[in-house]
C-alpha cells in the first residue's frame, strides 16, 4: 500500500519581524467528536498538567474513561453541566508552550444550540482544528456524507476568514485504522471545502484518546507520512497584517484632569486596533472629518515616541477637538470607509428569531448606534452551500444582509482589518447579543 502524504509542504519560516510565535487555535466539530479528549492529549503528552490537575482528574465524579484510564476531556469541560452530559457548552481557553511555540486554545461546544460560542472563540483565531469522527460519517457507495455541524463550522471559519485549516480524522481505532476510509473522509472534506473557498488546508489522521499522531507518530498510522499534530501546529505561519495597515485607532474614554490645574490637559485613551501612530503624525477624526497632529503618546510607564497594534496608550493632540468615546482616530491620508448603509454577512445567534420592524444596538469598536436590518438578500444553505432568498432568519442562520444604520460609522472590509470590519447587534431590550456581522466593501 502507498503511502499517504497527508498535506502540502509545511510552510516556510517567515521572517522574524513578521511571524507572530504565539498560535491562536480553536476546536471545532460535531457533538462527541472529541474536541476536549484531543486538547487534554494535547496537553497532557506536551507535559503541560499539573500533578495536582492529574490527581484531580483521576477523582471526578462524571468519568467518561474505563478503570484507572484518565478521563482527559476533563481538562477543559470545568462547568458541572458538562461533566455531567459529556458535553461542551462553553468556550474554555487553556494556554500551553512547547519549545518552538506558544499556544492559546479555545475549546469550543459542538452542539448546534452553541454555534454562538464557537463563533465567539472563532473571532481571534488564527486557526481552526476541524474535528471529523471517522465512525461518524456515512460511507456509501455514491459518496460520502459530511455532519451538517461540519459544514457549518467550516462556512463560519471562512466567513472569519481563518487563515489555516486542520482537518483531523479523529476516532481511527473505531474504523479499524482503515487508510481507505480516512482517504475518502479527505476527498469529501476538501470537495467541500474548495466549493466553500478554503484553500488552506491539512488533514491528519489520528486517535486522540490513545494519542496516536496526536504528539507522536503512531505506528498503526504507518501508511500517514506527515507531521503529527503538534508539528504541524508549531509550523503554521502567522503574519499579523494589522501592523502593515494604517492607523485604527478608537477611542474609548477622554481622559481630563481634575478641572484646577494651569495646563488643561485632554487625552484620548484606547487600544490601537491597527497600524501604528508616531509622534508628529497626522490623524483625522472619524465621522468628523477633522485632522489634528500628534503631539505625546502616553502609557502609564511614560512617554512614547511610537506605539503599534495591540498596545493602550492615551494620545494628545495638538489642537483641541470635538472628540468622544466611539469616534476613531485614522492615518489622514487612508481613512476609514463613513457608510450609514453596511452590506454583511450576518450570523443569528439568538433563539428568538430575527424582527425587521425592530431596532437594533449595533456595536461596532466602541461605537453604539441604533440599526435596522433592511434586507437580506440572500440565505446560505449550510449543506448544499447554495443561497437563496428569505425574509427572516432563525438561531445559526448565515446570510448575506444590509443593514441601516442611525449615524455613520467608519468601518473597513473584514478580510482586511478585522476589528473595523466587525460588529455585533444587541438586543435593547434584553441587552442580549443577537448576531454576529462582517461587513463587506465592495463586494
Amino acid at each position: 500500500m502507498n503511502a499517504v502524504t497527508a498535506q502540502p509542504a509545511l510552510l516556510p519560516r517567515a521572517e522574524a519581524h513578521d511571524e507572530r510565535g504565539l498560535l491562536r487555535f480553536i476546536t471545532a466539530g460535531s457533538v462527541d467528536d472529541g474536541k476536549s479528549t484531543l486538547i487534554g492529549r494535547l496537553l497532557f503528552d506536551s507535559k503541560a498538567i499539573f500533578a495536582d490537575q492529574l490527581d484531580a482528574m483521576s477523582r471526578a465524579k462524571h468519568k467518561r474513561t474505563t478503570g484507572d484510564a484518565i478521563d482527559l476531556s476533563l481538562l477543559t469541560d470545568g462547568l458541572e453541566a458538562e461533566r455531567e452530559q459529556g458535553i461542551t457548552i462553553d468556550v474554555a481557553y487553556r494556554y500551553f508552550a512547547t519549545p518552538k511555540r506558544k499556544f492559546i486554545i479555545a475549546d469550543t461546544p459542538g452542539h448546534e444550540q452553541y454555534t454562538r460560542n464557537m463563533v465567539t472563540g472563532a473571532s481571534t483565531a488564527d486557526a481552526v482544528i476541524i474535528l471529523i469522527d471517522a465512525s461518524k460519517v456515512k460511507l456509501g457507495d455514491d459518496g460520502v456524507e459530511l455532519l451538517t455541524q461540519t459544514k457549518r463550522h467550516s462556512t463560519l471559519a471562512r466567513l472569519l476568514r481563518i487563515e489555516h485549516v486542520v482537518v483531523t480524522v479523529n476516532k481511527m481505532d473505531l474504523v479499524d485504522y482503515d487508510q481507505h476510509v480516512y482517504g475518502r473522509i479527505v476527498g469529501a472534506y476538501r470537495s467541500f471545502a474548495k466549493a466553500l473557498g478554503l484553500t488552506d488546508i491539512h488533514p491528519i489522521p489520528l486517535c486522540a484518546l490513545s494519542g496516536d499522531n496526536v504528539v507522536t507518530a503512531s505506528d498503526r498510522l504507518a501508511w500517514y507520512q506527515g507531521p503529527t499534530l503538534i508539528e504541524l501546529l508549531e509550523s503554521l505561519r502567522v503574519v499579523d497584517a494589522s501592523h502593515a495597515a494604517p492607523l485604527r485607532f478608537p477611542v474609548q474614554l477622554v481622559a481630563r484632569h481634575n478641572g484646577h490645574a494651569a495646563r488643561d490637559f485632554r487625552g484620548y485613551m484606547g487600544r490601537i486596533e491597527a497600524g501604528k501612530v508616531q509622534r508628529g503624525d497626522t490623524v483625522v477624526v472619524q465621522p468628523g472629518g477633522r485632522t489634528a497632529r500628534v503631539k505625546e503618546i502616553l502609557t502609564f510607564d511614560g512617554a512614547l515616541e511610537s506605539a503599534v497594534v495591540g498596545q493602550s496608550v492615551t494620545l494628545l493632540l495638538d489642537r483641541d477637538l470635538d472628540i468622544s468615546r466611539g469616534d476613531l482616530l485614522a492615518t489622514a491620508d487612508r481613512p476609514a470607509t463613513l457608510l450609514a448603509t453596511l452590506t454583511a454577512d450576518l450570523c443569528w445567534l439568538s433563539e428568538e428569531p430575527l424582527d425587521m420592524n425592530r431596532r437594533y444596538f449595533l456595536k461596532h469598536t466602541t461605537r453604539h448606534v441604533f440599526a435596522r436590518v433592511a434586507h437580506i438578500n440572500t440565505l446560505l444553505d449550510i449543506d448544499t452551500q447554495r443561497k437563496r432568498p428569505a425574509d427572516g432568519l432563525k438561531l445559526n442562520d448565515v446570510a448575506d444582509v444590509v443593514i441601516n444604520v442611525q449615524q455613520p460609522l467608519a468601518v473597513d472590509a473584514y478580510e482586511i482589518t478585522r476589528a473595523t470590519g466587525a460588529f455585533i447587534l444587541i438586543d435593547e431590550v434584553t441587552h442580549q447579543t443577537v448576531a454576529a456581522g462582517m461587513i463587506r466593501i465592495g463586494s
